[in-house]
């Protein structure tokens, strides 16, 4: 019996390419494709797969809430989340919320096709790039319950705001009237927070864990 796939991506491409990726597996069937988060609860009222592919930045939904409310409402359902980001602090936010794995979108067929076949036969399955970036950070468990979010002071958000603008160290302390070494400890405090290596996964990883919002 095949294996039924689901695919979420806001990219009509991004599915097509999957799909063609998928095609040549006969022990794998994609059997509903979704663009967001809305069509995909929709849709999994009516048929649900074994094995859905989640994008984690979908126009309506944050990937890990997403995650989260299918975890709990869809038990049965193995998720694997697939995306171009790759910080370590990703994976560990999209597996606490009920995914069983996590892979790029530029990974190779061969291994998209053994991530699915991992995460139907009930295994947990993270990209092998992935897994060693993370044991080079910290000593990472997946089922480690203590991780939390870190939280952001009031100056870090400002300044990261700031970054995101695409200001200068220089031009952040001239905005906030700070010095600029005092920027540029903030700056590699929140790298270090968001466990990140440059300005610019640092960005994107604060944009999608929500925290520039007030």
């Amino acid at each position: 019996m095949a294996i039924k796939v689901a695919i979420t991506d806001d990219h009509p491409l991004a599915i097509s390419g999957l799909q063609n990726m998928l095609s040549g597996d006969k022990h794998i069937e994609v059997i509903a494709t979704y663009e967001n988060g809305t069509a995909l609860l929709t849709g999994l009222e009516k048929m649900l797969p074994d094995v859905l592919l989640l994008d984690i930045e979908l126009p309506d939904y944050k990937g890990y809430d997403l995650a989260q409310v299918i975890n709990k409402e869809y038990p049965s359902v193995k998720m694997l989340a697939i995306t171009s980001h790759d910080a370590p602090i990703l994976v560990k936010r999209m597996m606490q919320h009920g995914c069983s794995g996590y892979v790029l979108k530029n990974t190779r067929v061969k291994e998209l096709i053994f991530a699915i076949k991992s995460v139907y036969a009930g295994e947990e399955y993270i990209e092998p790039s992935l897994k060693e970036q993370m044991m080079q950070h910290t000593k990472f468990k997946i089922q480690t319950p203590t991780f939390k979010i870190p939280i952001l002071t009031q100056r870090e958000k400002a300044i990261l705001k700031l970054i995101v603008q695409e200001h200068t160290n220089q031009e952040i302390a001239n905005e906030l009237f700070i010095s600029l070494r005092t920027v540029e400890n903030h700056r590699f405090s929140l790298l270090q927070k968001l466990d990140v290596k440059n300005s610019i996964g640092l960005v994107r990883v604060a944009i999608q864990l929500g925290m520039l919002e007030d």
